[in-house]
């Protein structure tokens, strides 16, 4: 769907207007006595429940809902050291004093579901040993490629033997979704595939479920045999609604109860004034906006063109405008992470501070006075849409035009996940682990492949041009966190030097609740998803 920014502007507008009608009309009728929670998301559908082929961050709502991991974080919030971490699957751990060899004692006697068995060391170890495997795994196996060898010695303890030091392991790399830990037998009896759509896990719900129709999505049932405290409500529905007018709805006329919020223009202060009952959960500092440039198409390969794009747009500009759920970034890492750049500590050459006049210098310097077009392709999630839409309006002020295509989220990702985008648009939590976004986005192994088996890395960096690998290996090698700090410095000045990546803003994920739902915690800051084990109906 080819649009502008009056379009979707006015389209914005359409929903939230139907939104206030349906609300007036129906008084926000909320079902009674249901036994099923519904949260519906900004997808057209359903991509995968395999938490390492994952690339829908939305479907990882029900990847955290049927499988453990080993550690998790508090409830809901980075924890500030390692030892504040919860134990899951994980009873204890322990580093060795290198940081390169971690020992991790099992909680026992815990039942996969649906008669699989007991999770045993081996689970863990056939876990970790697939999502370090290209031919079997996707985007994520970046993260974990610092492991060398997992070993099972015994039932109940598992030993990681890793390349580099990691202080930050148990953090960086367990406790997120992609940490999840899988059943050895389901995977061998089912197969690699119809595990996405047919898992086996040890955690609070199980499957029920997964509808052909995307308003139905999948439908989740607690599990009776689970090792820790029951879930709150008997069932889980994660739905999918990509439309925003038919979502908003949704949860104003009480189909629903919680929805993805909608990261536009002013949306947050419109649904308030409609509901001021409704409660708006954001993590901080949430999803990490960035735009990388694919080198391997033309203008692109030409440093100057990327460098006169990164002034072009006008970052102030699109957070201001979809604040307060978005805010500032100024390197790779969010000024509230260890190491991460603010406005006064990022050197002032990479900076990029909107300056319209010199992107023109550089388009003449580079042969392009008159500057050039391009077809690109984003979302059409509101946070995407209407961030391309407003740098597509910056970018025409220095005379490119970006003819941009917006799909449905479920597509935008497929392709782009094989490499297809011109300028790519990643919008992914990250840890408050430094290393984490390179691995992720700029090492030569997560460069993305025409296939879908490679990483996340889409601008081909490190592999078209020189990269910033040797900085990473000696980052990785350094036990200490604050000589690691400083090296990842230079990996982002670097970076950004070579304008490769820019970081545009942290977007805080959003989720609208009624206040009829009881999560059993706050949200504060973390992963953009959270358990709903304890979540129900007061």
């Amino acid at each position: 769907m080819n649009v502008n920014r009056r379009t979707f502007i006015a389209g914005s507008t359409a929903a939230m207007a139907s939104a206030s009608l349906l609300s007036a009309m129906t008084g926000k009728a909320f079902a009674q006595g249901t036994d099923t929670i519904k949260i519906a998301f900004g997808a057209r559908g359903l991509r995968t429940i395999d938490p390492h082929k994952s690339i829908q961050g939305v479907d990882n709502w029900a990847i955290i809902a049927i499988y453990d991991k080993l550690v998790d974080l508090p409830r809901w919030q980075f924890p500030a050291t390692v030892n504040e971490l919860v134990p899951r699957l994980a009873l204890s751990w322990e580093g060795s004093p290198d940081s390169k060899t971690w020992t991790i004692k099992l909680r026992e006697g815990v039942k996969w579901h649906k008669g699989y068995g007991v999770m045993t060391s081996e689970d863990v170890k056939f876990t970790f040993d697939r999502v370090i495997d290209a031919v079997r795994v996707g985007g994520v196996r970046a993260k974990f490629t610092n492991i060398a060898s997992t070993d099972a010695p015994d039932p109940a303890t598992v030993v990681f033997n890793l390349k580099q030091p990691d202080p930050l392991f148990m953090l960086g790399v367990l406790s997120d979704y992609d940490g999840a830990i899988m059943c050895k037998k389901a995977i061998e009896e089912k197969g690699e595939e119809p595990i996405g759509i047919d898992p086996i896990g040890t955690g609070v719900y199980q499957l029920e479920s997964v509808a052909p129709d995307p308003s139905q999505g999948v439908t989740l049932t607690a599990n009776t045999e689970y090792w820790d405290t029951p879930a709150a409500t008997p069932k889980l529905q994660c739905v999918y609604i990509a439309d925003t007018t038919a979502r908003t709805l949704a949860i104003l006329s009480g189909d629903v109860h919680m929805i993805e919020g909608v990261r536009a223009p002013g949306w947050a202060d419109s649904m308030t004034q409609r509901d001021p009952g409704l409660i708006f959960d954001v993590v901080s500092p949430g999803s990490f906006f960035t735009v990388q440039f694919n080198l391997t198409v033309k203008p692109f390969d030409d440093i100057r063109v990327r460098q006169a794009l990164f002034y072009a747009i006008d970052r102030d500009e699109i957070t201001t405008a979809i604040a307060p759920i978005s805010k500032r970034t100024y390197g790779l890492n969010p000024p509230s992470f260890p190491g991460g750049f603010t406005a006064e500590t990022i050197p002032p050459e990479i900076a990029y501070k909107y300056d319209p006049e010199k992107a023109k210098a550089l388009l003449a310097e580079a042969g392009m006075p008159d500057g050039f077009k391009f077809k690109n392709d984003t979302s059409q999630r509101e946070d995407f849409s209407a961030i391309m839409l407003m740098i597509q309006d910056q970018l025409r002020r220095v005379g490119i035009n970006m003819d941009l295509n917006i799909k449905d989220h479920t597509a935008f990702h497929a392709d782009q996940n094989i490499g297809t985008n011109t300028l790519s648009q990643q919008s992914s939590a990250m840890p408050p682990v430094p290393t984490q976004v390179i691995l992720t986005y700029l090492a030569k192994g997560a460069e993305v492949t025409a296939d879908g088996n490679g990483g996340a890395n889409m601008s081909h960096y490190g592999v078209t041009i020189p990269g910033i690998d040797d900085l990473l290996d000696k980052a990785l090698a350094e036990p200490d966190l604050t000589k690691r700090i400083e090296i990842v410095q230079q990996i982002e000045v670097k970076a950004l030097t070579d304008a490769v990546i820019l970081p545009v803003s942290d977007n805080g994920f959003l989720i609208v609740r009624s206040p009829k739902v009881d999560l059993g915690f706050d949200v504060v800051s973390g992963y953009v998803n959270w358990p709903l084990s304890q979540a129900k109906f007061v």
